[in-house]
């Protein structure tokens, strides 16, 4: 008997990974999904200077979480990568525009920035929408024989999906404005104050949305819900009450403490997820033991992580700690 579970220490690690580019992807992605709303190119040069010292920063999670799920869960990758190959596709090549709209913004000439506004906008709009068509996926299962993975192409992309994708993009449109609250000051301060006011209502509203329709739908996760409903209740009150807080902190104009709120609504929704589903890896059959690699290769796997990890957050503080402070005009990337 095995004194220490291998697989359960990789599904903490796993997790945090995934919740760590969540986190600080989604307020970037949030600022680009934002770009159309800015009146003019001074405040677009602010929105994007303002994540263009940690965005390619912020995706190193996402990295770590996609080696780490093919070394220590196999089965997730031979079931989904099948089942959600073209909603992928989609996350990546929104990355990629976005990516390459950060680098050429800033060169081209001011008659042809318009291309990269739209670049930026459109990629970051595109790979928050699949990212969130992934979670409505996972939620809703996948048709699985034995260990392989039987449905069609498109068995991901239901209303379902449609709607946990649209409320990714309003989630992440909350976080970044709560970011541009931190990080600007004057017009486009009280633009992003704004949009947060607006958001605020609409993400909670869709976290309900899903809620519900998640219960009707899925009759296995209802059972677990009302199997333990003490705990569970639990996050739809402290969601209820981070949405409170996040609401008090734009009245009152705080600058730091939406962001907080918003960051908890998601890790509250976040933890939800994961004890909905609970012990799933590849739902409705397959647990995340059945989906482990052998003890040999998680371990193996887990030594040069527990240097990697260390090291990722130790220069990812110092980032954000460089680079903290309001972003001005006429300052920033170039």
């Amino acid at each position: 008997m095995e004194l220490i579970d291998l697989t359960l220490i990789w599904i903490f690690i796993i997790g945090f990974g995934v919740f760590m580019y969540v986190f600080m992807d989604g307020f970037d992605l949030g600022v680009g999904i934002l770009f159309p709303f800015a009146s003019n190119d001074d405040q677009r040069d602010v929105m994007m200077n303002s994540v263009a010292p940690v965005w390619d920063g912020n995706e190193t999670w996402l990295i770590l979480g996609g080696a780490g799920l093919l070394a220590a869960f196999p089965l997730i990758y031979a079931v989904f990568l099948p089942a959600l190959y073209i909603g992928v596709f989609l996350m990546l090549a929104g990355l990629i525009f976005r990516g390459v709209a950060f680098e050429f913004r800033f060169k081209a000439e001011p008659h042809k920035r318009r291309r990269w506004d739209i670049a930026f906008f459109g990629g970051s709009l595109v790979a928050a929408f699949a990212q969130g068509a992934v979670v409505g996926a996972y939620i809703q299962g996948f048709e699985v024989e034995g260990f392989s993975y039987v449905g069609g192409a498109f068995d991901w992309l239901t209303p379902f999906t449609v709607m946990t994708g649209l409320g990714l993009v309003a989630g992440y449109a909350l976080l970044g404005a709560t970011w541009l609250i931190m990080k600007t000051e004057g017009d486009l301060q009280t633009l992003a104050y704004r949009i947060a006011g607006r958001m605020v209502l609409t993400v909670l509203g869709v976290f309900l949305l899903v809620s519900l329709w998640t219960a009707v739908a899925y009759p296995h996760i209802l059972e677990r819900w009302l199997e333990h409903a003490a705990l569970l209740w639990i996050f739809p009150t402290l969601a209820l009450l981070a949405g409170l807080w996040l609401w008090r902190g734009l009245g009152r104009r705080a600058e730091g403490t939406p962001f907080i709120a918003t960051l908890a609504l998601f890790l509250l929704a976040y933890l939800g997820l994961l004890i909905s589903m609970w012990p799933y890896a590849v739902p409705p059959h397959h647990t995340f033991w059945d989906a482990a690699s052998s003890p040999d290769a998680q371990l193996f796997t887990l030594i040069g992580l527990l240097f990697v990890i260390p090291i990722i957050l130790a220069y990812t503080a110092w980032t954000y700690w460089v680079f903290r402070g309001k972003v001005r005009i006429g300052e920033g990337y170039h």
